[in-house]
């Protein structure tokens, strides 16, 4: 099974977080700082998931989830948004850009690393 998962994450702390996490329970996490940089190590790293802050410098979490969707290599790895918004409609917006699930900030450490994991369990 590939326990391959790239992170787009500018928070450094953040991405400490989530690694350590994950890391615990035998993933191997790629990060990149932002938008552009995450969709280049997504095409070259053959990830299992993809776990993708919304608020990013540059290029916002939306646009980079309309272009994983984009791309026909990409297309099937599931995305899911790990982010602060938590407003009405952020969820929906979340998905609508093509997003399969949405995690909001802070993360629950006790719960995280299951979390993100149903989603790999569940991806075709």
């Amino acid at each position: 099974m590939n326990r391959r998962i790239v992170l787009i994450e500018d928070n450094e702390q953040n991405r400490y977080l989530v690694t350590y996490l994950l890391e615990a329970r035998g993933w191997e996490v790629l990060y990149a700082s932002d938008g552009p940089s995450g969709l280049a190590l997504a095409s070259t790293s053959d990830p299992a998931l993809i776990l993708l802050d919304v608020q990013l410098p540059g290029m916002d979490g939306y646009a980079v989830a309309r272009a994983l969707r984009a791309d026909p290599i990409l297309d099937a790895v599931p995305v899911v948004a790990v982010t602060s918004y938590a407003m009405a409609g952020d969820r929906e917006r979340c998905l609508e850009a093509g997003c399969n699930g949405y995690l909001e900030k802070p993360i629950d450490p006790q719960t995280f690393a299951e979390q993100v994991e149903a989603f790999v369990r569940v991806s075709p």
